[in-house]
């Protein structure tokens, strides 16, 4: 059951304008037109005037890119998300497939965020805070010694 608009909010034909939606949906126009160039919303019509008139769903619709964008989800995943959502081969076990590679890629980076974090406090750790000059402070000096060693470019052979 869908829930009933705001009257003020529907032009006479029962369609919304991007404003109307995008207040609905509490986003900004703008984000509606990106939505819409990024191909994840369209327009039911246009009208007389040229302006873009959407239908009550789009403001569902909306509301869904929104959370999803909220779980993490990237829009190139809320797309593969809302084409699963029409698609007549689809099933649950899809979707969930989705959100589980999402939730391992979430996690994966929560461990290098703590490691992150880790190799932060073994730094500080390190110093005292004091008025050392610069090429004796400790931190500069950890950093330094365990930068990784890159190979040389090779340089091009000339004949």
């Amino acid at each position: 059951m869908k829930p009933e608009l705001p009257p003020e909010l529907v032009t006479p034909t029962g369609m919304l304008t991007v404003g109307k939606v995008a207040r609905l949906a509490a986003v900004s126009a703008d984000t509606v037109r990106f939505y819409e160039k990024e191909g994840l919303l369209a327009p039911a019509r246009k009208s007389a005037a040229g302006y873009r008139l959407y239908g009550d769903d789009t403001v569902r619709r909306l509301r869904f890119i929104k959370h999803a964008q909220d779980c993490g989800f990237t829009l190139a995943e809320v797309r593969e998300l809302l084409t699963l959502r029409t698609s007549q081969d689809a099933c649950c076990t899809d979707v969930k497939s989705v959100a589980v590679h999402k939730k391992l890629l979430v996690e994966s980076k929560i461990r290098t965020l703590q490691a992150m974090s880790a190799a932060l406090s073994d730094l500080i750790a390190r110093c005292d805070g004091g008025q050392l000059p610069l090429d004796a402070c400790p931190i500069l000096a950890a950093l330094d010694a365990s930068a990784p060693r890159r190979p040389e470019p090779e340089k091009a052979k000339t004949p």
